[in-house]
């Protein structure tokens, strides 16, 4: 499959208007945002667990990085409830469930293949920190390397944003609202821009919290070699 795979383009999708897509999984369903691949796959993706769901145990040959939007996501680690950010580094291994439900949007096959971070962080007791030459907007840092950097921001109401992001930008919408030249971007919207571009954007009157990574689309976007 190949869904918003030319990283050279703008790609913009409204996830929460989306229809939920079985997995292979009973219980498990998916909303797709990008993807080159098909079962496995470089992938972004929100995925709904049911109540009492699980997916076999896995490895994550490319890594795997999520935060939980609602709910509880557990493994053989602990139990993530919303607000949690992880990063599973290449050749991880875990056995995901959650027994009362939960969404995450979740980045398959995206890592440096050396790349053996793992981070755990319940951003629900970070505190957002004003960007001194950003007015409006406030941060908490959630992971930076030389590749990347990822992290929440908060806009204030009534906001003009520019953000400029050698490297590429790509967000998700995770309350509130904003407008950029022609489109509104609501709760699960999710926006990529590419190399050279910049974030315009104007908020309304709640304002609205993201999902943010940056620097990223700057490095080859690979994926994982597909059975023949």
């Amino acid at each position: 499959m190949q869904l918003n795979a030319d990283f050279n383009l703008h790609a913009a999708v409204h996830a929460a208007f989306l229809a939920w897509v079985p997995s292979p999984m009973p219980g498990v369903e998916r909303r797709l945002l990008d993807r080159i691949g098909a079962e496995v796959a470089r992938a972004t993706t929100i995925v709904r667990y049911a109540p009492g769901s699980c997916f076999s145990p896995h490895t994550h040959d490319g890594g795997e990085e999520f935060l939980v939007l609602d709910g509880v996501f557990q493994d053989e680690s602990g139990d993530y409830p919303a607000g949690s950010y992880v990063r599973n580094p290449p050749t991880s291994r875990h056995t995901p469930r959650s027994a009362e439900g939960c969404i995450i949007f979740v980045k398959l096959w995206q890592f440096a293949p050396e790349d053996r971070a793992q981070v755990r962080v319940d951003t629900s007791k970070m505190q957002f920190q004003p960007v001194s030459d950003r007015p409006g907007v406030a941060e908490v840092s959630l992971f930076r390397d030389d590749r990347e950097q990822v992290r929440l921001e908060r806009w204030e109401p009534d906001s003009v944003i520019s953000l400029e992001a050698p490297g590429g930008i790509e967000v998700l919408v995770l309350d509130g609202a904003f407008c950029d030249a022609s489109e509104r971007f609501s709760a699960l919207s999710w926006l990529r821009l590419p190399d050279g571009e910049t974030l315009r954007a104007k908020t309304g009157a709640q304002g609205c919290r993201l999902w943010v990574k940056t620097g990223h689309l700057a490095h080859t976007q690979t994926a994982p070699a597909q059975e023949r």
